[in-house]
């Protein structure tokens, strides 16, 4: 049996969940995991449904009679077969915990991807990048290239069929118009603290302040530097015994650890942008399993 899920945001009306379920239902898919949020606030309604086709019924018929249903409650709406892995491309500088993290859970198959290009402005991680079987570009961004480096960069995208772009503490700015071409479809990690520091060395302006949490976020990427809709966040507490180098190494954890929960939540469709903000539905059972260890 071939497992899909259909996701669904259309207006809040009587129905809507009514019709899904029968239309499954008479397409010979049995439901295994369903999630839905009305939003009261905006009147927006989102749902996303994991199900198994038991009679054979394939995603192009599925999504050719569904059709009907979607322009009733004029839905925004697609199925995904599971068994596909979405195809993502890395961005990193010279921090590489993110990355190597990354390439761990995917591995193991704890990450539903494929990473299928790695991009840096760096050369420090080419050997662990071509180590794992996977292509490494180097591509320099200065301001006076800036524009061609962009291009050499979506060339990469392009050309591998990536649907994500996912900046591993990518160090360089994008520009607006990326920005826009790749709405919805690039992640970043950042840092987080309470309060709040900009500027350099945050880590030793939040030790300064004896900040008690540190912590991540993981947003979609706009053209307002890292005030994009969060899909996940997360904190570490501090004590006064750890050192501004402490609150470094532990930074870096909850990084990587907010970043692969982000990608887990967009590769398997289960964030829905709403405005400024997002909806995240949680995970399948099973989702997170891994293949194997090591």
């Amino acid at each position: 049996m071939t497992k899909f899920c259909l996701t669904v945001t259309c207006a809040t009306t009587r129905g809507i969940v009514a019709a899904i379920a029968t239309f499954l239902a008479e397409h010979g898919c049995n439901i295994t995991d369903s999630s839905q949020f009305d939003d009261t606030e905006t009147g927006q309604f989102f749902m996303r449904v994991s199900f198994a086709s038991e009679e054979g019924a394939d995603q192009a018929a599925l999504e050719k009679d569904f059709a009907k249903i979607a322009e009733e409650f004029g839905m925004t709406f697609a199925f995904h077969d599971e068994s596909v892995k979405m195809k993502v491309v890395i961005m990193v500088s010279r921090f590489g915990h993110c990355l190597n993290d990354l390439l761990y859970r995917v591995r193991i198959g704890a990450l539903p991807v494929e990473i299928v290009a790695v991009i840096s402005n760096h050369m420090d991680y080419q050997k662990v990048v071509v180590n794992n079987d996977i292509p490494f570009h180097y591509i320099r961004v200065t301001k006076e290239n800036k524009p061609d480096a962009e291009a050499a960069i979506m060339k990469v995208v392009e050309d591998s069929g990536a649907e994500l772009i996912v900046l591993a503490r990518y160090m360089q700015i994008l520009s607006d118009q990326m920005c826009k071409v790749m709405s919805g479809r690039i992640i970043n990690i950042h840092h987080s603290f309470l309060p709040s520091f900009k500027g350099a060395n945050p880590y030793k302006q939040a030790y300064a302040r004896g900040v008690k949490l540190i912590g991540a976020t993981s947003h979609y990427v706009t053209a307002d530097l890292d005030e994009g809709p969060i899909i996940e966040q997360d904190v570490v507490r501090i004590t006064h015994a750890q050192s501004p180098d402490d609150f470094v190494s532990l930074g870096r954890d909850v990084e990587s650890q907010v970043l692969a929960r982000a990608i887990h939540a967009h590769a398997n469709h289960r964030v829905f942008l709403n405005g400024n903000k997002t909806v995240v539905f949680q995970a399948s059972p099973g989702s997170y399993s891994s293949e194997r260890m090591g």
